[in-house]
């Protein structure tokens, strides 16, 4: 993580459009909220920063999109993209598909003015289509992971999509660690940032994955993540954990898509991610850049605005 002084004002806290919706979810999708709601909500609530969510969500026209981030005065953080990186066949059109997205971030960003680090290209893995690492996500056993040749595979993929994206728009890529992808656990992270360049490819560090991926109900062990990875992470995603629900998931065997619909990705400061902690190692390294929020809205936990504001307050009482 970068070094600087007096950063308490240069973190930045953004949200994302998977905050306003279970998208992704068969099952969670509840009423579908357009993105123009989502942006002024995202203001309203106090967050200066947005991701682009799937393509297609927000206006596929760069000027009309920067103008509506603009007059809003929001800036575009970043953009997911999944690829199965296992699978060397699908390394070329996940370079496409990563380069169409790079190509609109760098349009519609607006990194000279004063918008801080980023936008990022996001690099997932296809999470959540393979079986057994979906089954057993939160409790993965080493058996369940790549093979050296996959490993070989999957980080020559990444690297190739991350020079394409450097080369071609100048955005930098960070991977992003998921429960039911293939990097998941603390091992596997390591694994990936030794195999990969970092020049190349940074790390966005999501806490609540992080939690659930180490296999324990344990606050400790991710602020040890973020100090193991600290000089690959320039950007973080903030999600909590719930320690009961991802200690039931573990008894009853959930799959991750159950567990998520069980509420395990609760809202800030309700699970056993030690934010106070975080916070304070971020301002220690002198952290400048951007935290995006990200919460899955189930029922009974109101609207999304509303817990978009309750997250934005529990972060302002830690002086974010």
């Amino acid at each position: 993580m970068s070094h600087a002084t007096d950063n308490a004002e240069q973190i930045r806290i953004g949200n994302a459009p998977c905050s306003w919706g279970s998208l992704e979810f068969e099952g969670l999708k509840g009423e579908s909220i357009g993105w123009e709601q989502m942006l002024n909500e995202l203001q309203d609530t106090g967050y200066t920063g947005t991701e682009l969510g799937d393509w297609g969500y927000m206006p596929t026209d760069p000027i009309a999109l920067r103008s509506e981030l603009t007059w809003r005065q929001l800036a575009m953080v970043g953009a997911f993209v999944p690829v199965a990186l296992r699978d060397e066949a699908a390394h070329a059109q996940g370079e496409a598909d990563a380069l169409k997205v790079a190509h609109h971030l760098k349009a519609v960003s607006a990194r000279d003015e004063g918008t801080g680090a980023g936008p990022f290209l996001v690099l997932a893995d296809a999470n959540g289509t393979d079986p057994v690492r979906t089954l057993n996500a939160g409790r993965i056993k080493p058996e369940q992971g790549l093979t050296s040749a996959e490993w070989r595979i999957f980080a020559q993929g990444a690297e190739r999509i991350a020079r394409a994206v450097r080369e071609q728009t100048g955005i930098q890529t960070v991977f992003h660690h998921h429960c039911a992808g293939y990097v998941e656990t603390p091992e596997e992270i390591a694994r990936f940032l030794d195999l990969t360049d970092p020049d190349l490819l940074g790390l966005v560090f999501d806490t609540g994955h992080y939690a659930y991926g180490t296999g324990t109900n344990e606050g400790s062990a991710v602020l040890e993540g973020l100090d193991r990875f600290a000089s690959r992470i320039p950007y973080l995603h903030f999600k909590d954990c719930s320690p009961s629900i991802a200690s039931q998931a573990r008894e009853k065997g959930w799959d991750y898509f159950e567990a998520v619909g069980h509420g395990l990705f609760c809202e800030l400061g309700k699970g056993f991610v030690d934010f106070p902690a975080i916070v304070a190692r971020l301002r220690e390294r002198g952290y400048q850049g951007w935290i995006t929020v990200e919460q899955d809205i189930l029922p009974g936990m109101g609207t999304p605005k509303a817990s978009a504001q309750r997250n934005r307050d529990y972060l302002r009482s830690l002086g974010l």
